[in-house]
């Protein structure tokens, strides 16, 4: 029965699996351009971040999330964003606050807005394919080697957290 139960939801999560168009540019926060379709073929945990906000402790699990895998292919990709306002005023600011206070070398692009009309179209997408919305700061979205949306979580879940951790794993067997 559990067998039944495991193909059952294995074949639910694939179903609800949607690629991401593989030509999406962001602003890097170091200048130019980050193109996620550089990264093709790699896991891509998409993380909104804010400075001023009660979980901007989960950089440094980010940064240590970024650290034990990214030899092995994954990325992980802040994107600042004061939709929630709770982010520095400018992107300078909050590439010096990232490095100074938790030694940030992790790819980071320039502000972006995440939800709303003006959303980045990363956001759009993934809202059009799987109905996710960041309701905060700190919610992630794992993007598998295919372009898949494979796993969104909110901000309470910590990026080196169980259901985060074995999704990456499994991606990147």
């Amino acid at each position: 029965m559990r067998y039944i139960f495991a193909v059952l939801l294995s074949v639910f999560w694939v179903a609800q699996a949607s690629a991401l168009p593989r030509d999406m540019r962001f602003a890097s926060i170091d200048g130019g351009t980050i193109n996620l379709s550089e990264w093709a073929g790699r896991p891509i945990l998409v993380v909104n971040t804010a400075s001023q906000c009660g979980f901007t402790y989960q950089y440094d699990g980010l940064q240590a999330l970024y650290d034990r895998y990214r030899n092995r292919g994954l990325v992980v990709l802040a994107v600042p964003s004061d939709d929630f306002e709770q982010e520095l005023d400018t992107a300078a600011e909050v590439k010096e606050f990232c490095e100074i206070n938790f030694g940030l070398d992790l790819p980071m692009t320039d502000m972006e807005r995440v939800r709303g009309p003006e959303a980045h179209p990363f956001y759009k997408a993934v809202r059009a394919e799987t109905g996710f919305v960041p309701r905060w700061n700190f919610n992630k979205v794992l993007i598998a080697p295919s372009g898949d949306v494979v796993g969104t979580w909110g901000s309470t879940t910590k990026p080196q957290s169980r259901p985060i951790v074995r999704e990456i794993e499994r991606l990147l067997k």
